[in-house]
């Protein structure tokens, strides 16, 4: 088997991760294209890997057309999003992007409609759909076991001031938007789709740094098609340096309890309360980059193709819009 010709655009710490473990997978993949506005900082993700002979670029057209790529992964800041993903549809080639896919709803469905119009691979980095936790939700959420869904309640806090570009509201699009989208997404998963959205986003710790815009606590609520209920709370003003994302799942015959996505104690309330223990220590960023790559090698679908990405964007735009408007958004 000829390995995937796979392409870098951004040469940051996420794609650092993603790379880190595509090199042990070297009978399926190399590494040969890197883009990145500065070519020293490409040169230098592309020794660290040891690429032989790696193609060095600053835009990605020109990577597209010269590096004969089988597979694109994106990890740049959502503004910078321009037409990666609607550019490499257009010449066959499949994509992982991370999250979030767009900043407006308009961009984010072009790249849709480019992905399946033309029948590529793509996914989304939303990792939390590899969690043991949550695969084994899902499963007795469909299976009919849990009952009916009613109330999941989750929590992003940290407390640093991260990169230049995510300060910026702009470029970010903020908290809830860039960081907390993962368990807006795990809702989405788990409860399905989304009628109404009412979010409260205040920027309360950092008004003395100047270049601070984006909200640092947040309370956001979900009204799902099926009555169930969504509770989202976020704050930039928590413990330093300790990234807590925890979630508990409130059905008609089970509460869960996950203080992490590898962790839950599920009790199994319409029986006799029986608990169910979950421990694990999966890497979820390999195991969602090694579902892109086996769909490429083997068909089917990924667990987040670009249309999924979309849904989940929806969810917290409308977040942004109401925080915005002081009022409940319809989506």
């Amino acid at each position: 088997m000829t390995p995937l010709r796979v392409g870098f655009i951004g040469c940051g710490w996420i794609n650092s991760q993603h790379a880190s473990h595509l090199i042990t997978l070297p009978e399926q993949v190399e590494l040969v294209g890197f883009v990145d506005p500065t070519p020293a900082k490409a040169a230098a993700f592309a020794e660290r890997y040891q690429v032989k002979r790696p193609l060095l670029y600053t835009d990605h057209h020109e990577m597209y057309t010269n590096a004969s790529l089988d597979a694109v992964v994106i990890g740049i800041p959502p503004a910078a999003h321009t037409d990666q993903v609607t550019a490499a549809a257009e010449q066959g080639i499949h994509i992982f992007t991370e999250k979030p896919i767009a900043l407006n709803m308009a961009k984010a469905w072009s790249m849709v409609d480019a992905c399946e119009r033309v029948g590529i691979v793509s996914q989304v980095g939303f990792l939390l759909r590899f969690s043991a936790v949550v695969e084994r939700l899902k499963f007795l959420i469909d299976s009919g076991e849990a009952g009916l869904p009613g109330l999941l309640t989750a929590r992003y806090f940290c407390n640093s001031l991260h990169s230049h570009w995510w300060r910026n509201k702009d470029i970010s699009g903020g908290q809830v938007i860039e960081q907390a989208i993962h368990l807006v997404d795990l809702m989405h998963y788990l409860l399905g789709e989304v009628e109404t959205v009412y979010s409260l986003q205040r920027n309360l710790f950092h008004t003395d740094v100047s270049d601070y815009t984006n909200e640092d606590a947040s309370g956001t609520v979900f009204g799902f098609r099926s009555g169930a209920i969504g509770v989202l709370t976020a704050s930039n003003g928590a413990v330093p340096n300790v990234w807590e994302a925890e979630f508990r799942l409130v059905a008609k015959n089970l509460t869960a309890v996950a203080p992490d996505a590898n962790h839950a104690e599920i009790i199994h309330t319409g029986s006799d309360n029986t608990r169910e223990t979950i421990s694990t220590d999966r890497n979820l960023l390999a195991l969602e980059m090694d579902d892109f790559i086996n769909t490429i090698l083997h068909g089917g679908q990924t667990r987040i193709p670009m249309r999924e990405g979309a849904r989940t964007l929806e969810m917290v735009v409308a977040a942004a819009r109401s925080a915005e408007s002081h009022a409940e958004e319809g989506i």
